[in-house]
């Protein structure tokens, strides 16, 4: 790192002792969105730290973003305080790169401010990753387009005022599956949807959701670009957006290895701390090394990203490599603990059912797989 990314580290770091395991433990059970923390953020001006100064805000890189989520995850907070800011770190940067003029001016500054929460709905439950084959509707009538479908696992949407959405403009066409679809930045006319939420095993704080689009209507200057491309729109933010998850699954595993390595030094079993023992110390330095080996895959992946080179691959492997060192970090950090792992008293618990998150989403491990053996291996697709 550089003296000015760990000064930004430091500064964050400072941020989030404001907010104890006690906090984050309360937002589990109780459900209710980290207002406190988020506002926080927002107020330091911390949500603009990717997108450019003429609009509010820092005019840094991704890197930056990754090492700010990366700190945020690791401060006992996990996905629940990620979670509550992530979208209006990365969902911006397609506004910025293919927004308009006059779009930038009206979204960004409101985005950086925290002036409204925004949710992005792209996933259908028939579809699932298989993005082009999705079927909620945006037709146009005039000077606007009328919108009616489902989204499924949508988060903040309970809380959310805006909707980066993305809707089937023409029927898909075979022969060219990535276009038709269009992205829209527009109100979330509640008038017009239902909500559902989802329950789930952990980040209660953050809501996940269905949403059923009955009759939304979004102005025409509410559309991102040119109408029909909206998948090569959402594309290129999918590549921010895998190696900030690395990054939060970096954090989750680094707070449950120091948390373990915490415990096995004071834990005294047969007159002798359980981090003499080998069978505690060797998978514990081992997640280390792997920890350390994710945190380099997503840093090289965030700068190719943020020198403007091709980052599909790498950011790949980050997401990838992050979430399984997390993972693994969040288990051992349990089974260090023994009895007391599975209590919630040292939230080790907690960190397991929230690490899953960036394990499952938004691509799967194997799809990951898929993409690396065809792209690096030069195999058949294999799907």
């Amino acid at each position: 790192m550089t003296d000015d990314q760990r000064t930004i580290q430091d500064a964050l770091e400072g941020i989030v002792a404001r907010f104890p395991d006690e906090y984050w433990r309360d937002t589990d059970r109780s459900g209710h969105f980290p207002e406190d923390f988020f506002n926080t953020v927002a107020e330091d001006g911390w949500l603009g730290i990717a997108l450019p100064e003429r609009y509010g805000g820092s005019g840094l890189g991704v890197t930056e973003a990754a090492l700010m989520m990366m700190t945020i995850a690791a401060s006992g907070g996990g996905m629940t305080a990620s979670s509550s800011i992530h979208m209006n770190i990365f969902g911006p940067k397609t506004i910025e790169t293919f927004g308009s003029e006059e779009q930038k001016q009206r979204w960004l500054p409101g985005i950086i401010k925290g002036k409204f929460k925004m949710c992005f709905a792209v996933t259908e439950p028939e579809a699932g990753i298989d993005t082009t084959r999705i079927c909620c509707r945006a037709e146009r009538h005039g000077n606007q387009y009328v919108v009616n479908g489902q989204k499924v696992w949508i988060s903040t949407a309970q809380i959310a005022k805006k909707v980066m959405l993305l809707a089937r403009t023409s029927p898909r066409d075979d022969k060219k599956p990535t276009e038709g679809l269009s992205l829209f930045f527009a109100d979330l006319d509640r008038s017009k949807v239902t909500i559902r939420e989802i329950n789930k095993m952990g980040r209660k704080a953050i809501d996940t959701n269905e949403i059923y689009f009955e009759g939304m209507e979004i102005p025409i200057e509410n559309r991102i670009g040119e109408e029909g491309q909206g998948f090569r729109y959402i594309i290129h933010s999918l590549n921010p957006e895998r190696i900030l998850l690395a990054a939060e699954a970096i954090g989750i595993g680094r707070d449950a290895l120091d948390r373990a390595a915490r415990y096995a030094r004071d834990r005294i079993v047969f007159q002798r701390p359980i981090g003499q023992n080998q069978a505690i110390q060797h998978p514990l330095a081992k997640i280390w090394m792997e920890l350390e080996a994710a945190y380099l895959s997503m840093m090289k992946a965030a700068w190719l990203y943020d020198t403007g080179q091709v980052c599909g691959l790498e950011a790949n492997t980050a997401k990838y490599l992050s979430a399984e060192a997390g993972f693994n970090a969040c288990k051992q950090s349990i089974t260090t603990h023994g009895g007391m792992g599975y209590a919630n008293e040292f939230h080790v618990e907690r960190l397991m059912r929230e690490v899953m998150i960036p394990y499952l989403a938004p691509v799967s491990q194997e799809m990951v797989l898929n993409y690396v053996a065809e792209r690096a291996l030069e195999m058949p697709k294999s799907y």
